[in-house]
C-alpha cells in the first residue's frame, strides 16, 4: 500500500469481547496513522457500520478513508447473531453487564414449549429497546440517560426475525442462532422470549457471525490486524458488491467526478443504483434511467475527484 496516502476499504474485524465498537474504530485509525500525523484531521478517517455491545464479539465491518462514504449500506443490511441467554435471572441492561433486577428459581424448560414459542417471534414482530441502548432520547443516548437513574421509555419498534434456530438447552441456559433486519435488538429478544417463558432473559453471551451476507471466514481478529494490517482492508469494490458495476472510460470518468450526467446506453437495469469505476479506481455511485439513458453521479469520491484531475 502507498505510505503517502490514507487507506481505503473495508475491514471485517472480529471485535474482542469488552471493547466498544468506537474502541475498535480508534484502534484502527491508530494502527493506520502515521507518527507525522498530529492531529486528528491529518489522520484516516474510519467509521463501523453498526454498533456492537462490548460483551459482544464478532463481526464489525470497519469502513476506511473514502469507504466512510458508503457506511449506510451496512447500517440497512439484515445481521446474523448466535446468543446465549439465561432464563433464571434479569439484569437492567438485560445482560451480564448490569445490576440483578429479578431471579427465577427451578427453571423447568421443556423444549417443544420452547420451540412453540419461538415460532411466535418469526416474522414482524415489534420490540422494545433496552433501556441501555445506544438510541438518542431528546438528544442523549438511553444508556447514559438510565446510568443516571432516569426511567428511560422508549417507544417500540417493527423489526423483522427471519429465522431462530435452537443451538442447545442447558439447564436456564439457552442458546440460539437468529437471522434478523437492522434494528433488532437480541438483548430485547432474549427478554422477550423468557417472559413468554415466564421466566428472566439475560444474555451471556453474543456473537455476530454475519451482517449483510458476509460470512464468518471474512473476519480478521485483533492479532491478525496487528501483524499484516494493510492485507486485512479490502477494497471498496467488495463493499459494494452487490451494485450493478459501470466501467467508464477516461473522458467519461473525468466529467463523471466533475458530477456531470452522462447521456448514454449502458447494459444494467432501469433504476439500478451503480458502482462507477475507471480502471480499478472506484470513482462512486449513480443512478441509471433506462428509459433516459442518463447516469445520474450521487456519490462522488474526494479520492477519485484528486486523481482525474
Amino acid at each position: 500500500m502507498n505510505k503517502n496516502i490514507h487507506p481505503c476499504g473495508v475491514l471485517f474485524f472480529n471485535k474482542p469481547k469488552g471493547w466498544t465498537s468506537r474502541k475498535a474504530v480508534n484502534h484502527v485509525i491508530r494502527l493506520f496513522s502515521r507518527p507525522e500525523q498530529k492531529n486528528r484531521k491529518q489522520r484516516p478517517k474510519a467509521g463501523h457500520t453498526g454498533t456492537l455491545d462490548p460483551l459482544a464479539t464478532g463481526m464489525l465491518p470497519i469502513l476506511i478513508g473514502d469507504a466512510t462514504r458508503f457506511s449506510d449500506m451496512g447500517l440497512s443490511a439484515n445481521k446474523g447473531y448466535e446468543v446465549t441467554f439465561d432464563l433464571s435471572l434479569q439484569t437492567d441492561t438485560l445482560d451480564l453487564e448490569g445490576k440483578i433486577t429479578e431471579t427465577f428459581e427451578n427453571v423447568a424448560l421443556n423444549q417443544d414449549k420452547l420451540l412453540e414459542v419461538l415460532k411466535q417471534f418469526e416474522g414482524e414482530i415489534e420490540q422494545i429497546p433496552p433501556s441501555f441502548s445506544a438510541i438518542r432520547v431528546e438528544g442523549k443516548r438511553a444508556h447514559s440517560l438510565a446510568r443516571q437513574g432516569q426511567d428511560v421509555q422508549l417507544q417500540a419498534r417493527k423489526v423483522t426475525i427471519q429465522a431462530i434456530r435452537l443451538l442447545e438447552m442447558n439447564g436456564s441456559l439457552v442458546s440460539l442462532a437468529v437471522e434478523c433486519s437492522k434494528g433488532t435488538y437480541i438483548r430485547s429478544l432474549a427478554r422477550d422470549i423468557g417472559v413468554a417463558l415466564g421466566y428472566g432473559g439475560c444474555v451471556t453471551m453474543l456473537h455476530r457471525s454475519s451482517t449483510g451476507g458476509w460470512s464468518k471466514e471474512m473476519m480478521v481478529n485483533l492479532e491478525e490486524l496487528e501483524e499484516k494490517k494493510e492485507a486485512c482492508i479490502l477494497p471498496i469494490q467488495t463493499w459494494l458488491r452487490d451494485l450493478s458495476m459501470v466501467l467508464l472510460d477516461k473522458v467519461e470518468a473525468k466529467r463523471f467526478v466533475q458530477g456531470q450526467r452522462l447521456s448514454m446506453p449502458f447494459d444494467v437495469p432501469d433504476q439500478a443504483l451503480c458502482c462507477v469505476s475507471f480502471g480499478e479506481q472506484v470513482l462512486g455511485t449513480a443512478t441509471y434511467d433506462g428509459v433516459k439513458q442518463v447516469l445520474q453521479p450521487v456519490r462522488v469520491l474526494p479520492s477519485a475527484q484528486e486523481k482525474m484531475k
